[in-house]
């Protein structure tokens, strides 16, 4: 696999292997041993999958207390996988990294604790599939406000279709209960 280090250094862009030919193809979309190679450690205890059609935008969404890193990839269709560090202290605290992930190119994303995760659906539908290192609480959930100008992501959609948790969450600094830098 080929792993490519982002602007945010906890944030991996993962290329696993490909093998392809006219019949179909193998992938192995996860090994422990080749992951904790990359500080991925903690073993993954919920794996979850979303569909979503085209202009869908879900988050910015993270955990405090229980947060979670999450191992995003796409089965079908294309989106735009974004990771924002939310961890107060942090020297990177409000940057992003926005990646396309689509199962033409079959990338995945490491959002590591602590990081905040949304995506954009470019595809008529898209199915994300990710893998968490701790159990979804819906007591810890924060969200955070998609277009907050002090985050920056230029996500190319200024009117998506968002739920009303989405569409009403706070600026990033209007949130009290963030999770600390070296904390998480």
């Amino acid at each position: 696999m080929n792993v490519v280090r982002t602007e945010l250094p906890e944030v991996l862009i993962i290329e696993p292997k490909f093998f392809g030919d006219d019949r179909g193809f193998f992938v192995e979309s996860y090994q422990f041993t080749r992951y904790i190679t990359y500080g991925i450690t903690r073993p993954f205890v919920q794996d979850n999958m979303s569909r979503s059609r085209y202009g869908v935008l879900r988050g910015l969404h993270l955990q405090n207390s229980v947060t979670q890193g999450k191992l995003a990839a796409v089965l079908r269709g294309k989106v735009l996988d974004v990771a924002v560090d939310t961890r107060v202290g942090s020297p990177n605290f409000g940057r992003h990294v926005a990646v396309e992930l689509s199962e033409q190119n079959r990338r995945q994303l490491w959002v590591p604790r602590g990081f905040a995760h949304g995506f954009l659906v470019l595809s008529e539908t898209a199915d994300l599939f990710y893998k968490c290192d701790d159990f979804y609480s819906p007591e810890n959930e924060i969200s955070i406000r998609w277009d907050d100008p002090a985050i920056g992501i230029n996500w190319g959609n200024e009117k998506p279709s968002l739920s009303a948790k989405d569409a009403d969450a706070p600026l990033l600094a209007d949130v009290k209960n963030l999770p600390l830098y070296g904390q998480v």
